[in-house]
């Protein structure tokens, strides 16, 4: 943190603003997490647990290219305000959801908010942000971001058992529009000269928009790194009660890992902008890998679920904000959006995928977890040895 005393004018209001509205959209639908698996269940959709991340991660992903077009020419700040909208909007719906269809569909409308929020985020920063200090400035963003995940899944229980789930909702919905609000006071950062007024005929996408070739290695790292996650968000809350951690804790291991996440970046956020983004990633993978495996071995220890829980974290709080950084590097100025877009199309990707296939091994049988896990480990270990063999460059040489 001595950073940002010494370097003042790089951490700016705008910034810490930036900070507190991710913290405040990434708590409001991590909350629900937790509760989210019983709730369908208890509407006849317990077979279909996997499509809660899923559909999520769907729409987010086809959402990717219009938002990264959008924060190239309408702004970044219009396509956060859209996100944080649709987040405001389905936490106030879900009291209304009666069906498994009403519900699968809310959630397919959720996905809206991520496919926008954190793409508009990402620009922005990169527009503020010095290329030397971006590994740093991600890591602060991503702490902040940890945080309303480490507090959202640790309280949604807990609200729920004191209140109730209706109010668990509504929570939520608050949340976002307090997110929303905070962007409201922040300027605008895209060039005046790229700056166009919204019409329909922006949303015509052409494949050369969908993708940007610049950034492919980053995409399939992040896809590789982050299909773990889709599969853990599906399968640890009924792993946690099958360890007898009970209902209270179905978020405990999501708080393990969350806190650890913070906690690394906190200490190494500068790491991927003093050794090169590469490095980072194939110590951050090997961790991840290993924190599968224990997490596949797990059985009936809570001491070792946690403590996979907690190298997961290690893991992901170093890869996070330097594929974030990596990805900016490899990005035209002109094209941030598209660039940062395409990085999270590989990412709800990756966690959708993660999110079915776990879904239908698990099969809500507990003794299938170990294969779900294991194909998890897969992943990584092909990330690390992609990184290992397949990318060349140590240091990149962030663009300007």
């Amino acid at each position: 943190m001595s950073a940002t005393s010494s370097s003042p004018r790089v951490y700016t209001v705008g910034f810490w603003l930036m900070c507190l509205s991710s913290f405040l959209f990434f708590m409001s639908f991590n909350m629900l997490l937790p509760e989210l698996p019983d709730y369908l269940t208890r509407l006849g959709g317990g077979d279909y647990k996997g499509l809660i991340i899923a559909l999520f991660t769907l729409t987010a992903a086809i959402s990717r290219p219009f938002s990264g077009k959008l924060a190239d020419t309408v702004g970044r700040i219009p396509v956060m305000v859209f996100g944080s909208l649709v987040c405001f909007v389905c936490g106030f719906f879900y009291p209304w959801t009666s069906t498994v269809a009403a519900f699968l569909g809310l959630r397919l409308l959720h996905g809206f908010s991520t496919g926008f929020k954190p793409t508009g985020t990402a620009a922005f920063i990169a527009d503020i942000i010095p290329a030397d200090k971006r590994g740093e400035a991600m890591g602060l963003l991503g702490v902040a971001g940890t945080l309303g995940m480490a507090f959202g899944p640790s309280i949604g229980p807990r609200i729920t058992a004191a209140t109730s789930l209706n109010t668990l909702f509504y929570l939520s919905s608050g949340l976002a529009l307090l997110s929303l609000l905070v962007q409201g006071t922040m300027t605008e950062t895209l060039p005046q000269a790229q700056r166009q007024r919204f019409t329909w005929s922006l949303l015509r996408i052409h494949w050369s928009e969908v993708l940007d070739p610049q950034v492919f290695q980053p995409a399939l790292v992040t896809l590789l790194c982050l299909f773990p996650f889709g599969a853990i968000l599906t399968v640890t809350p009924d792993q946690s009660q099958a360890l007898g951690l009970g209902p209270a804790n179905k978020g405990l291991f999501l708080t393990y890992y969350t806190v650890a996440s913070l906690a690394i970046r906190l200490v190494a956020g500068r790491a991927s902008d003093t050794y090169g983004r590469v490095p980072v990633l194939r110590v951050s993978s090997a961790v991840m890998a290993i924190s599968l495996g224990l997490l596949a071995l797990a059985g009936s220890s809570v001491t070792l679920f946690l403590s996979a829980a907690v190298l997961f974290g290690l893991g992901s709080g170093l890869n996070s904000p330097t594929l974030y950084a990596w990805t900016i590097d490899r990005s035209h100025p002109e094209r941030r959006g598209r660039g940062v877009a395409t990085m999270y199309i590989a990412l709800e990707v990756g966690i959708g995928l993660g999110a079915v296939l776990a879904g239908w091994l698990f099969s809500n049988t507990p003794a299938r977890l170990p294969y779900v896990h294991g194909l998890s480990m897969a992943c990584t270990v092909g990330a690390l040895v992609y990184l290992l063999v397949g990318v060349r460059e140590k240091q990149t040489v962030p663009a300007q």
